[in-house]
This record gives structure tokens, sequence and C-alpha cells, in this order.
């Protein structure tokens, strides 16, 4: 796997593709690092243009706002999700063991092989952990789904319900448990952390066994 794979994000969340310039690449690198660091809240341009020794205006010129920098960010984490999981059940044909690696890879993404070149993928699953929901759970969420702002999760919910249909071929809600799974793969990760009287789920020393294995329940032992 190379490190210059390219991930495709819908034009209309930014202003200028970050990836085709030296500047754009430091934004994306920069930017992760310093959600991560002070949270979406309290992250600026301006802030971020202090980080990169450049101005608010050069960063205008790339993103329209930060709530379109924060779509961009997950849009390429769900790109990179579904890639890794193509790229990890190629030639498999067993669905169960297809299943089985997807939970796997969206359990313990940030333990994957990265093709996201310099991007700091560790920090890249902690925003998303924490941020995700920002990027639609907003107002504007119906009008931004229109313009397929949404559309590689879309993507991704969809490949993975598939699977749950050619397994379970009479589910009767296939999209509906793809879309828990993903969300749970994240949920469960915050509440391990920061609300532990929530979840059963305990998360140490980066052993994301046991989101997996809450997944796996979902998915096989619940179907029984």
């Amino acid at each position: 796997m190379t490190a210059t794979i390219r991930m495709t994000i819908n034009e209309k969340i930014y202003v200028r593709d970050p990836e085709q310039t030296a500047l754009g690449r430091k934004i994306i690198d920069f930017g992760i690092v310093l959600i991560d660091e002070i949270g979406f809240e309290a992250f600026t341009f301006k802030k971020l243009a202090d980080r990169i020794d450049s101005t608010e205006a050069s960063i205008y010129r790339y993103f329209e706002n930060k709530h379109n920098f924060l779509v961009y960010l997950v849009n390429w984490y769900w790109n990179w999700l579904e890639f890794q999981i193509d790229y990890q059940i190629n030639n498999i044909t067993d669905i169960r063991k297809k299943l089985s690696i997807a939970i796997k890879i969206i359990s313990e993404v940030s333990s994957v092989e990265s093709p996201l070149g310099g991007v700091d993928k560790k920090a890249l699953h902690r925003i998303v952990v924490m941020e995700s929901p920002k990027a639609y759970h907003t107002k504007g969420v119906d009008a931004e789904n229109k313009d397929g702002f949404f559309k590689s999760y879309k993507s991704l919910c969809k490949k993975i319900a598939e699977m749950i249909k050619e397994l379970y071929p009479n589910h009767p809600y296939p999209f509906a448990l793809s879309s828990t799974m993903l969300e749970a793969s994240q949920h469960q990760l915050h509440f391990s952390k920061h609300l532990p009287s929530l979840t059963e789920i305990r998360i140490e020393n980066d052993d994301y066994n046991p989101v997996v294995k809450y997944l796996e329940f979902l998915v096989f032992e619940k179907q029984k």
C-alpha cells in the first residue's frame, strides 16, 4: 500500500482542492493536529494560520468556513475506512469473514495502516470520535445532504449494509444496523473514556477488542 493514495472529496465542500498544493496539504495536516489539541469549538482559522505561519485569508482560499473544513476531514476519514475495507476483503468470498474484517477495521481504525501520507491518523481518528456528529447535526444538514456533503458516509454505510443483506437476506433493517455499527464504533469509545457509566466497554492500552466484540454481538449474536 503506498502513501500516495488520493482520497476523492466532494468538490462542493472546499473552495480549492487542498491536495493540489503544498500549502493546502499543510492546512490539512496542521489543522488535524490543532483540532485534536484544542477541540473544534476553540479551533479557528486564525489559530491555524498562526500555527502554519500563514494568513487567515490564505486558508479561506481553500475552505469557506471551519464547518466545511471539519466536513472535509470527516469525509476523508470515511473514504479511508472504505478503502481499507475494500483492500482487506479483496479476493475473500466468505461473507461472514468479510463482515468480520469490516467490523475490525471500523473498530480499530487508528491501528490500521494509513495511506494518508503525512496525516496523523490517530489524531484524525480521535477527531472523528469526538467531533464528527458536529458535521451533520446542524440546521443546514438537509441542504448539505442535497449537495452531497455526506456521500462518503452513505457509501460506507451502504457497503456494510449490503454485506449484512448478503449474510442475512431477510434482515429487516440492514441500513439501520450498518449506521448503528458506525456510530457505535465512535460512541462507545467516547463513553468508555469520558462517560464510563454509559457502557460496559473499557478501552485500555489502545486495545479496541472490546468494541470489536460488541459490534460482533450486534451483527452476529443478535441474529440467532
